[in-house]
């Protein structure tokens, strides 16, 4: 006789019973979790424990685990999560080798899950987890897609962040409001919970540009509802105040910044153009500038017309080089040996492309002789090829 009682298994010793059949019986004795809490890492080694132990204590009496996204943490966050999951079976370590961004985390834990309710917050301990509970009763009780912990209604703060910082972050929150379609007051948070139907009727379509993924879901979720119900996604915000950074060091920085306008350029032309093409192009027309200007030195300086531009083209191709190992691909940047490496590969490219400008403009001018068609037709072939090609030779993902 086998008896479930308080999630325990007392199995007979009847010899038709295999071990088999008792496994199997055993799975149904474990409830599947309910909810899952997505936390993306990056060297958080000292918070982990704690924020296991806070999730313990909010969430008793709930079907929960948590998936902590770790993207390669050289302090040991990883093992650190391992270690905790050996006596905890809710947590769970999803970990990242060779990629990066907040983003690409969340959406990859999410997909990890099973769960019908996925909670998305840091792991710094800046996010209130006693908000959780109410959450997910809030999501099982009324008809909202998505629940958001917020700092601008009433009740919520922004704790004790520098005045420099509290007015970055509402020009930040006013621009997201700009092209979210949402009435919601703080479109920038990290901390928030969704039904899973919401997620997975959006994933497809996410760019996963930035660290702001709460404004990715809910410009791709508005941009698709639109067009078939003509209504956003219902949310519920609940206020918040955000706390201090107890262990390790804030990601907030230069680059967090130019995350966050690319995640605004792609939601606002992306389906038009991919941002990183715009990017590379952009600067494809910095480097003609900086191929004229050394062009024009080296005439100045008696350089033969060949060799000036010789001199100037390998000074624009290491120019462009270096702006998109810095912009363009950001998150995939080439550092040490690897840059030089990226860097002779670029060259490789970039002289093909050259080739290509040339022999699709001449093709062109033999046709119907106007220049500049056959001069624009070039240059676009021209970065197309090199924009293909160097993103998979130069800049390609590990």
């Amino acid at each position: 006789m086998t008896d479930f009682r308080n999630n325990e298994v007392i199995a007979d010793s009847h010899p038709r019973l295999c071990a088999e059949e008792q496994a199997e019986r055993l799975s149904f004795a474990v409830a599947a979790p309910e909810l899952t809490i997505v936390i993306p890492t990056l060297n958080e080694l000292e918070n982990v424990s704690r924020v296991v132990e806070l999730l313990d204590k909010t969430l008793t009496g709930l079907a929960w685990e948590v998936i902590f996204v770790d993207d390669d943490s050289r302090d040991g966050t990883a093992g650190e999560v391992r270690r905790i999951s050996r006596s905890n079976s809710r947590v769970r370590c999803l970990q990242r080798i060779g990629r990066r961004g907040l983003s690409t985390a969340v959406i990859e834990g999410i997909l990890a899950s099973s769960a019908p309710f996925v909670a998305v917050m840091d792991g710094d301990l800046q996010h209130d987890e006693t908000l959780l509970p109410l959450m997910l009763a809030v999501l099982k009780s009324e008809p909202i897609e998505m629940v958001v912990g917020s700092r601008y209604t009433s009740g919520g703060s922004l704790g004790e962040w520098s005045r420099s910082r509290v007015h970055i972050s509402k020009l930040a929150t006013s621009l997201s409001r700009l092209i979210c379609k949402s009435d919601i007051a703080d479109p920038m948070s990290g901390f928030f919970m969704l039904r899973r139907e919401l997620f997975e009727r959006v994933v497809h379509r996410l760019s996963g540009q930035g660290f702001k993924i709460l404004l990715d879901i809910l410009v791709t979720a508005n941009r698709s509802v639109a067009i078939s119900a003509n209504r956003t996604v219902t949310i519920k915000e609940l206020p918040y105040e955000f706390r201090d950074r107890q262990y390790g060091e804030s990601k907030l920085d230069v680059l967090v910044t130019w995350e966050f306008l690319t995640l605004l350029a792609d939601k606002i032309i992306g389906h038009f153009i991919p941002v990183r093409f715009a990017l590379f192009a952009l600067i494809g027309g910095a480097g003609l500038i900086v191929h004229l200007m050394v062009l024009w030195l080296c005439i100045i300086y008696s350089f033969e017309f060949t060799e000036a531009q010789a001199v100037a083209t390998v000074v624009a191709m290491t120019s462009n080089f270096f702006l998109n190992n810095v912009f363009t691909y950001y998150d995939q940047r080439l550092v040490g040996w690897r840059a030089a490496r990226g860097l002779l590969s670029f060259y490789a490219v970039c002289s093909l492309g050259a080739l290509a400008n040339v022999g699709i403009a001449s093709y062109i001018f033999s046709y119907d002789h106007v220049w500049w068609i056959a001069g624009i037709s070039g240059v676009v072939i021209g970065s197309v090829w090199n924009y293909s090609v160097s993103s998979v030779f130069t800049w390609k993902s590990r």
